[in-house]
């Protein structure tokens, strides 16, 4: 045999051997390190958690991946079409790989015949972009274009189109194509036009590259305009024209999302149920309680009233007044001083819908940038008369009546291991004799402890845990004039109790939540009810508070302009810390607070009724413009009569002092006043004066100077 021969014989062998190993080796690739047709029919993208109000108005968004899942369907012909135009012309044509394409660069690329671009299919870069990985090797090639033959045997072309589109990073954080719209075009993928298409497309080589830099950006557009024309999309005068137009990206403006205080309270909430994972890439959709339009309205409120308090801190305050400044951390004027800003007056605000137990509104403070402390739901503040409630309560569902006498006297407790108490009016004086409607009505605080003296705090504390308060109460008198601290969301779920007839419903946010599939992991659209109080004395409490709003220190709500039946309390608390006002229609539920964090004093007569009840008659206002008029029901055992307040007997038509008064059957008075005595009973409604009574009350009273 010939030299020749022999080499060309052992070149056969080898050439044989190898294309043998290569068979063995692609073979045993394709079975044990591809995906299996499991995993391929198992692509899941990490899509983010959306969080929706009441009314489908979308609030927030929490992601690793900026991405959103859009269809085949939705997306524009001109995208997909420039993207093969860019990508790969044949992809309709092939079955993974495009085997002529590929002999053809691997030809030249042997015999250095130069470069005519690149090889992979839109397949096969998914392929990679899913299972592969990006390191360079024969054998990662390998399982890219075979990875791309079983993704053709598993999904159609249009499948394989939208998992393309929807799974490639166009930079910036954006995840897929919807995202990618919206992070530099502020459209909806619909909405995109040719030229934005073409970017988008053009920029996928090296997004965060190409993305970043407008000069780089354009060309890479205009280069994917001049393929979709040699595609044979557009026609020559149409390319001329979109080549002359300037690189138009418009982003959207930065958002910490709607209703942030809210959104957050909910991200917390599925982050300990779910975890992470399911929060940041499940793709959840989250549907709340909330009203967009009514948190418009909170805010706004809300905002104007901080507003107004920060200028007058501003206004009446010296930036040398430590009381009312801090120093701005790490600055310094042109002097080497350090600087100073005035703190920040804050605010929070709740809205319950009564019937269902929803947060229709939440916010937890004035600015979510500067401060994402939710004084909501976090803060802990003194609620002062605010609390009272729970006093009168625990005193009419024991046989207490609104008619009975109590008496705003000085008083002098002893606290075991603490100095003498001695509370006080604000006013630091004393009414004497009054109703306990009254005592209620103008907020005396001597009324409210002697009246927690004779039903004991123990059973306050019942009372105010049945309602729905979380946090620790001490079973000292003090918590008569609210000394103790709450959640504003607690107090404000506990006064629904009232306009519910005594029936508890729990707060929620959430009414269901729906995995990417659409399968239902939460819903809770059924109130949880529980009873907390009979519907008798929920009524009386519900008449009581009326007339705080009508004529006591709640009337500002009236000369607001808010006519609706309503109940409510206003609060503040010592040197003027805490302003609140808490109140409730037969409808809906709100509570108002107003102070700085650090407990610093508002300001001299900055009481509840100055800051916050004027929030809560503005939000209260627009809350109700579409909700018909209604009264509060009256249970069956309530009934009124006329009864003279000297006597608490029935009025007489010779009785000078008669209020129409609320009672229920056991507690309504059966003997004829016998101060005033006369065979006719007192004829008609007793409209009672109580203009009249407070001016006679101001002037009977004793002023002291100290307690």
């Amino acid at each position: 045999m010939s030299k020749n021969k022999k080499i060309f014989l052992a070149v056969g062998v080898v050439a044989f051997i190898a294309l043998i190993y290569g068979a063995i080796r692609t073979y045993e690739i394709y079975e044990r390190e591809l995906p299996s047709f499991a995993q391929l029919h198992n692509i899941e993208p990490s899509l983010k958690t959306k969080i929706y109000a009441r009314n489908g108005e979308l609030l927030q968004e929490y992601f690793n991946e900026n991405r959103a899942l859009t269809s085949y369907n939705d997306i524009p012909p001109e995208l997909i079409n420039m993207l093969l135009a860019v990508e790969d012309r044949d992809f309709f044509n092939h079955w993974g790989i495009n085997l002529p394409r590929t002999i053809r660069v691997v030809t030249f690329g042997v015999f250095g015949a130069g470069k005519i671009g690149a090889v992979s299919t839109v397949t096969q870069q998914l392929s990679r972009l899913l299972f592969v990985g990006r390191q360079r090797s024969i054998g990662r090639k390998i399982r890219e274009a075979l990875t791309a033959i079983k993704l053709e045997r598993t999904y159609s072309k249009e499948e394989i189109l939208q998992m393309y589109l929807n799974q490639y990073y166009f930079g910036k954080g954006a995840y897929g194509i919807s995202a990618a719209s919206r992070t530099y075009f502020d459209k909806n993928v619909s909405e995109l036009t040719i030229k934005d298409c073409a970017f988008l497309v053009g920029i996928l080589k090296a997004p965060s590259r190409y993305g970043s830099i407008p000069k780089l950006g354009k060309k890479v557009r205009d280069r994917a305009l001049r393929s979709y024309y040699s595609f044979g999309k557009i026609d020559k005068p149409t390319l001329d024209s979109l080549l002359l137009t300037e690189l138009d990206l418009t982003p959207p403006k930065d958002r910490i999302g709607r209703a942030p205080y809210f959104t957050e309270a909910v991200r917390q909430y599925i982050q300990k149920k779910y975890g992470d994972d399911a929060l940041y890439t499940g793709g959840l959709k989250v549907f709340t309680t909330l009203d967009w339009k009514l948190q418009q309205a909170a805010e706004s409120a809300l905002d104007e009233r901080i507003d107004s308090l920060r200028a007058r801190v501003a206004r009446t305050k010296k930036l040398t007044d430590e009381k009312y400044t801090i120093q701005i951390p790490d600055s310094t004027d042109a002097m080497g001083r350090p600087v100073f800003e005035y703190k920040k007056v804050q605010g929070a605000l709740v809205a319950i819908d009564n019937a269902t137990g929803d947060i229709i509104s939440m916010v937890g403070g004035r600015d979510f940038a500067h401060s994402k402390f939710n004084r909501a739901t976090q803060a802990l503040r003194q609620p002062g008369s605010a609390f009272k409630p729970f006093v009168y309560t625990a005193a009419i569902d024991n046989g207490y009546r609104p008619m009975d006498i109590v008496y705003d006297n000085p008083i002098v407790l002893d606290i075991p291991g603490s100095k003498q108490w001695r509370p006080s009016n604000f006013d630091l004086k004393f009414l004497g004799p009054l109703t306990i409607r009254d005592g209620l009505r103008l907020s005396r605080n001597l009324v409210a402890v002697g009246l927690l003296q004779k039903v004991t705090a123990k059973q306050v504390i019942f009372y105010a845990k049945r309602f729905g308060i979380t946090t620790p109460i001490p079973n000292v008198p003090s918590i008569a004039i609210g000394a103790n601290e709450v959640h504003l969301l607690d107090i404000v779920s506990a006064y629904t109790v009232f306009p519910n007839g005594g029936i508890r419903i729990r707060p929620k946010m959430i009414t269901k939540i729906v995995d990417r599939y659409g399968n239902v992991m939460e819903v809770n659209t059924t109130p949880v009810k529980e009873e907390a109080l009979s519907a008798e004395s929920a009524y009386i409490m519900v008449d009581m508070m009326k007339t705080v709003i009508d004529h006591g220190t709640g009337k500002g709500v009236r000369r607001r302009g808010f006519k609706r039946p309503a109940g409510g309390k206003t609060g503040t608390t010592n040197n003027y810390t805490d302003n609140w006002f808490v109140g409730y229609t037969p409808q809906i539920s709100a509570g108002v607070w107003i102070g700085f964090d650090d407990k610093t004093s508002l300001g001299r007569r900055q009481y509840g009724s100055t800051n916050a009840l004027p929030v809560w008659a503005n939000y209260m206002k627009k809350a109700h413009d579409t909700l018909p008029v209604v009264d509060f029901a009256i249970p069956d055992d309530i009934m009124f009569t006329n009864v003279c307040l000297e006597s608490g007997a029935l009025a007489t038509n010779l009785c000078r002092d008669v209020r129409y008064e609320v009672f229920t059957s056991r507690t309504i008075p059966i003997d004829i006043c016998p101060m005033h005595p006369s065979p006719e009973l007192y004829p008609g409604i007793a409209k009672y004066d109580y203009n009249r009574s407070d001016r006679a009350l101001n002037e009977s009273s004793d002023e002291v100077s100290s307690f």
